[in-house]
């Protein structure tokens, strides 16, 4: 059953803040998922710390949110964090900025971290597609081993 944007909002911040039981539907996910990119573009434009405290206190009903989508086409929630970890491990390799006078003497940064950066990176992005396709399928319409298919008040 399709959910609206505030009841997705509503469910995901009031009823399920930090459940990782059971199943989301698509509308479910995606509207709060919308919602979250709004305001996280309107946190960044008012002040970067701001932001910070935005994405920190919704963290975990976004990945709550993901698991229990994944739970519902039939995969292991848990694999919601893999695209975090990645994006992690993407971001400790990721290259120093070269100091400009050093380049202007023909230093170069280091070559290795740039080919790690550029490999997960990749990764990353095949990783990123593959849960964009996962997250977008449809909800098993039996009950699964995660539950019964989810309701609109549920």
């Amino acid at each position: 059953m399709t959910m609206d944007f505030q009841t997705a909002v509503r469910t995901c911040l009031m009823q399920k803040y930090a459940s990782f039981q059971g199943r989301a539907s698509r509308s479910e996910y995606w509207w709060f998922f919308l919602a979250f990119l709004i305001g996280a573009v309107v946190t960044q434009l008012i002040w970067w710390g701001l932001y910070i405290v935005y994405a920190l206190a919704l963290l975990s009903p976004m990945i709550g949110a993901g698991f229990r989508r994944l739970q519902d086409t039939g995969r292991p929630g848990w694999y919601i964090v893999i695209p975090f970890g990645l994006g992690l491990l993407t971001t400790l390799f990721a290259p120093d900025m070269p100091d400009p006078d050093a380049m202007a003497t023909g230093q170069m940064p280091n070559m290795g971290n740039m080919a790690l950066f550029s490999i997960l990176g990749f990764v990353q992005l095949i990783v990123s597609l593959l849960f964009l396709w996962w997250l977008t399928r449809p909800s098993q319409p039996e009950t699964n081993a995660y539950g019964p298919p989810p309701t609109q008040h549920s």
